[in-house]
């Protein structure tokens, strides 16, 4: 999954957002439904900063879009599908 950046350590997940380096508290999940299937699903890491801003930036290019929790991230992987749409859940 893209965006999982981790500390020097290794031990805490970061946040996607370029220049960005807090420990992540959601996932970003997306996929491009013009260039990818219904089950694969990218994810970026956000902080409580910029959870929404990563959201909206994906929802504005009508990517389906769910926010979840971190311990979230394989559950969510099976529900984004075109049913969803930009903005859902968060």
């Amino acid at each position: 999954m893209i965006g999982f950046g981790d500390s020097p350590d290794g031990s805490t997940p970061r946040c996607s957002r370029a220049g960005c380096g807090s420990a992540a508290t959601a996932a970003v999940n997306w996929r491009n439904p013009k260039i990818h299937s219904a089950d694969r699903v990218k994810t970026w890491l956000a902080c409580d900063e910029h959870r929404e801003y990563l959201r909206d930036y994906l929802a504005t290019r009508d990517f389906p879009v769910v926010v979840t929790a971190l311990d979230d991230i394989p559950a969510i992987v099976p529900a984004i599908t075109p049913a969803i749409t930009p903005g859902g859940a968060s």
